[in-house]
């Protein structure tokens, strides 16, 4: 039986790769220099994934424990376009207005 692949957007990602729970993704959504980091939690699948917030330093500490890596460009476009067709849809009036702005 061979793993699930994640394809990204439709297969616009750079590279394809198999779903792998030993990899967990980070994607830091705060402010550079904020007191508490906002930030998205992802294990295997960057496009699963939980809202945390913490402050700095139990933030690094977490990311080095959980040895993480941070979210590509592409794998963010790609969460992004996901969470737009969710949101507005496909094909609607809405969704050509919000591809507008």
């Amino acid at each position: 039986m061979s793993k699930p692949t994640l394809s990204l957007a439709g297969g616009t990602a750079t590279q394809d790769r198999p779903f792998d729970p030993r990899i967990k993704y980070v994607r830091v959504r705060s402010e550079p220099g904020a007191r508490f980091i906002e930030f998205d939690f992802a294990i295997g699948d960057p496009s699963l994934f939980v809202e945390l917030v913490l402050p700095r330093a139990a933030f690094d500490k977490f990311c080095e424990i959980n040895a993480v890596e941070h979210m590509s460009a592409e794998q963010i476009a790609a969460v992004d376009s996901e969470m737009a067709k969710w949101r507005y849809g496909e094909e609607t009036l809405m969704a050509s207005n919000h591809a507008r702005t």
